[in-house]
């Protein structure tokens, strides 16, 4: 995976197939689609394609971080509020305008172009001469990346389209929006069948593939946004007792260019600096490296982020510089790297998308406040070097010492607006740091122009 995805990216480039527009919805052009798709290394490629849509800036490069993070009470927008600081902080402050929040059209633009690439592999692979166990492999990765996709597109903007074929040329803009559970219960059936045909694990350059583990988990993570906490015990519980994952016993070590892939990982955008076309621009953004170009960086944490540590938490120290931290420039995130001056965007580190402390604190609050929903809190707990198990005489619901632990153990890695809509906390959070919070991002204001049967979200 290493190398497969990473370096084929020109062959990616010529048969992605999605124009920017993605209401017109139309390949920009047909030029040699018909001659490619034929033997099963062509799929491969076109499935690499699809995998290299999660580098994009509209995903997870950019986009997803700023709106499921700083959107948050986590992060901010950081102390620069011009140029990319204004967009950035109006997004922060819920005052984006549809119009003209190219961050949001982006993550919409470009979260399309990666579904597409999917519906490319999986419209046209069927009629392939191929290993059949490699034909089914690589439906299962296409459906999981476009389940992927759809998550963080139906959690963010709400009813969307609901796109399920490859777009051609003559086929237009009929795609009517949606209601976000239509799309939930879409990814459950496409994760069941993608659990089944991929691999519990791969070795050499396929290693970063999605896997059984990958699919399983983002499906209980479906089922728990749809709330049904008892479909979403069995996958989970899948994840935690046959697929093979295991906490890395030094919470520090999760992180770092050595530990990619780690047995902790269940899925992770691969990245690849040194002039690849492939590196990630969020390692500078995160960091005081950005002070010596932009005068600030991007992401910080907030006083709300570091009050959120326990004494003793080791969580803390691996995952941001306090504000009067060993290292300089106040509060900045350390998971993603600090200290190495990458060219702007051409940075290695990979973005962990989901991982086992995720699934085992998903699985605690699938099976609800027990004995063994505390055990799964406090196995995650004790890793973090903290003693003082949590139980029922803890002050707090369940539901509270559940979320708080989510935040701290999660921090930084996109999970904690999804968290909090799916607690329904997102006001008892925001409103004290005096924020009028909407639960949906606007539609980029293009796609009602071109759709004018589209509504927009309430403001």
């Amino acid at each position: 995976m290493k190398n497969k995805i990473i370096y084929i990216l020109l062959s990616a480039a010529i048969i992605s197939g999605c124009s920017k527009d993605f209401t017109d919805l139309s390949p920009i052009s047909q030029r040699n689609v018909e001659s490619f798709y034929k033997t099963g290394n062509d799929m491969v490629i076109a499935t690499n394609a699809a995998y290299k849509a999660l580098q994009m800036n509209g995903a997870y490069n950019q986009s997803y971080w700023v709106m499921n993070e700083m959107r948050s009470d986590n992060t901010d927008g950081g102390a620069d509020i011009t140029g990319l600081g204004a967009d950035l902080n109006a997004i922060d402050n819920f005052g984006e305008n549809a119009a003209t929040a190219e961050i949001i059209t982006n993550s919409y633009l470009d979260t399309y172009v990666g579904i597409n690439r999917c519906n490319i592999v999986l419209s046209r692979i069927d009629p392939v001469e191929m290993d059949a166990s490699l034909k089914n492999r690589l439906k299962g990765e296409a459906l999981f990346l476009r389940s992927l996709f759809y998550y963080n597109l139906a959690v963010n903007f709400g009813r969307i389209p609901l796109v399920l074929n490859e777009i051609s040329v003559d086929e237009g803009k009929g795609y009517p929006q949606v209601p976000a559970i239509d799309v939930y219960n879409q990814l459950v059936k496409d994760l069941t069948i993608a659990e089944g045909f991929l691999p519990v694990k791969y070795t050499g350059s396929d290693v970063g593939r999605a896997t059984k583990g990958a699919a399983a988990t983002l499906l209980g993570k479906i089922y728990l946004t749809m709330g049904n906490k008892t479909a979403a015990i069995l996958p989970l519980r899948r994840v935690k007792d046959t697929y093979g994952y295991s906490l890395v016993p030094n919470y520090q070590n999760i992180w770092g260019l050595a530990n990619k892939n780690n047995v902790e990982s269940i899925f992770e955008v691969q990245y690849k600096g040194g002039g690849t076309s492939t590196g990630n621009a969020f390692t500078n953004a995160f960091s005081p490296l950005m002070i010596q170009t932009t005068g600030a960086y991007k992401n910080r944490p907030t006083a709300e982020m570091e009050a959120a540590y326990e004494a003793g938490d080791a969580r803390k120290a691996a995952s941001m510089n306090p504000i009067n931290g060993p290292l300089n420039a106040g509060r900045f995130i350390l998971k993603y790297g600090t200290t190495t001056a990458y060219n702007e965007g051409d940075a290695d580190y990979n973005f962990i998308v989901l991982r086992y402390a995720d699934a085992l604190l998903m699985l605690a609050e699938a099976l609800g406040e027990g004995t063994e929903g505390y055990d799964l809190i406090n196995d995650v707990r004790h890793r973090a070097k903290l003693t003082n198990d949590i139980s029922s005489a803890t002050p707090g619901t369940y539901a509270e010492k559940l979320l708080k632990e989510r935040r701290v153990e999660l921090a930084f890695e996109n999970h904690r607006w999804p968290d909090l809509l799916r607690f329904g906390k997102v006001n008892d959070f925001l409103t004290p740091q005096g924020k009028k919070a909407r639960l949906l991002f606007l539609i980029p204001q293009r796609e009602l122009d071109i759709n004018k049967t589209y509504t927009q979200n309430p403001l």
